[in-house]
């Protein structure tokens, strides 16, 4: 196992499944210490479990089940961190959510409730967790890495708008904090992932069927998918890393790195071969 993480401390939100237990099991496989949160024990739990198999001892990995929406939440977060572990080098700002609307309404027509159960957790949560971890960041020189999502980009996106808001809301954030805090020694970054296999839309009520459907005809349509295939949580955990490894991207300030297989670079038009076209 590489140490390129250790004597560090990593707290890595939404880490009970998904990007955050990919990314929180790959941490700890470099030598960090690691707290994982998640509102489901059981999963939260499982991720553990992968950590320990791995060979990693059970001193470095603290797990908090609470729920990230609420201060009282965020404050046992950080406040049992720094109790456990004695600083704080690396938050990644992973947890985030989407919600149908009760009545299946779309676009304008959603509940402007869904709007702000969304921004809770998306935007607000990410906000003040940053406010209570700047003090520990700042004594560790250390690294914000937030979790943004392709559907911030300047395509609409009529299905879920409130998610594309907060998320869109979310990168101006990580420009503007990068800025700040930079002037103390700690970088913020964020990495944009397109379609991944975590889970997400199962969590959204979707029937493992229907998903399997969904995201064959993703793979199989390059307007949607250049790449053939949709991505894996531990893809994003390696970018995560990466933007996390001052040695790797020390020059790297307030930046999106989006990874998508493609999806953001194509035009319907373009997606077609124009030869086929011409033929039929």
């Amino acid at each position: 196992m590489s140490t390129r993480f250790s004597g560090k401390v990593v707290l890595v939100t939404g880490s009970s499944n998904g990007i955050g237990r990919a990314t929180a099991i790959l941490f700890a496989k470099e030598g960090a210490k690691v707290t994982i949160t998640g509102r489901n024990a059981q999963r939260l739990e499982e991720t553990k479990q992968e950590i320990l198999k791995a060979g990693i001892p059970e001193d470095h990995v603290l797990a908090i089940v609470t729920d990230l929406a609420t201060e009282e939440g965020q404050d046992k977060l950080i406040n049992e961190t720094i109790k456990k572990f004695g600083k704080l080098d690396i938050l990644v700002n992973n947890a985030g959510a989407a919600f149908n609307d009760a009545e299946a309404k779309t676009g304008v027509d959603q509940n402007v409730s869904i709007y702000d159960k969304i921004m809770q957790i998306n935007l607000r949560s990410v906000v003040t967790l940053t406010q209570k971890a700047k003090k520990y960041l700042v004594e560790a020189k250390g690294e914000i890495v937030n979790v943004s999502s392709i559907a911030a980009g300047p395509q609409a996106y009529p299905a879920l708008p409130y998610y594309a808001m907060s998320k869109s809301a979310l990168d101006q954030y990580t420009r503007s904090a990068a800025i700040d805090l930079i002037q103390y020694g700690v970088r913020v970054n964020s990495v944009s992932p397109g379609a991944v296999a975590t889970g997400f839309r199962q969590a959204m009520g979707m029937p493992a069927e229907t998903y399997e459907k969904y995201t064959q005809f993703l793979q199989s349509h390059k307007e949607c998918i250049p790449y053939g295939s949709i991505g894996q949580p531990i893809d994003i955990a390696h970018i995560i890393a990466f933007l996390g490894d001052r040695k790797l991207s020390s020059y790297i300030i307030g930046q999106t790195i989006v990874a998508d297989g493609g999806s953001t670079l194509v035009m319907g038009m373009q997606a077609h071969n124009m030869m086929d076209i011409l033929k039929s």
